[in-house]
């Protein structure tokens, strides 16, 4: 939704990515006093079936095997396609609600392997603080 509002196109992934997948950030994501601090590569949970062009004006920050734009930085302005928010009970809530999603495919899991995985989201949830943070000392409390 953020890339459409700023000029971006929104479509169709060639991949559904559901489950636990690494991302890697670009080269120019360590420029950004946002992303800089962040690993080369972490473990986030994807549940989507979409992808967006990058923004005019906008940099691309973070990319995946399934999915190449993940992340981007327009100014103040961060959009990102994984989910470093969730939680158990909001990964428990996807199955219930969109557990039709989940079909054979390259870069979807099985719902056993999803909840194997349950610890990464104490690594996520370093990521989602380290990023608050780090948009907290750029720009200022909103």
């Amino acid at each position: 939704m953020t890339a459409d509002v700023l000029g971006g196109r929104v479509t169709r992934n060639k991949y559904k990515e559901i489950g636990w997948h690494p991302v890697t950030l670009t080269g120019e994501a360590k420029q950004s006093s946002v992303f800089s601090s962040l690993p080369d590569r972490f473990i986030v949970f994807q549940w989507h079936g979409d992808t967006f062009s990058i923004p005019p004006g906008a940099t691309k920050i973070a990319e995946s095997e399934g999915c190449p734009n993940q992340a981007f930085q327009c100014g103040r302005t961060v959009g990102l396609q994984f989910h470093i928010e969730y939680s158990e009970d909001s990964i428990n809530n996807m199955f219930r609600n969109c557990g039709d999603d989940i079909v054979d495919g390259k870069y979807i899991q099985k719902p056993e392997e999803i909840i194997s995985r349950y610890g990464n989201a104490a690594g996520t949830q370093r990521i989602l603080n380290l990023l608050l943070d780090n948009m907290e000392r750029e720009f200022g409390a909103v």
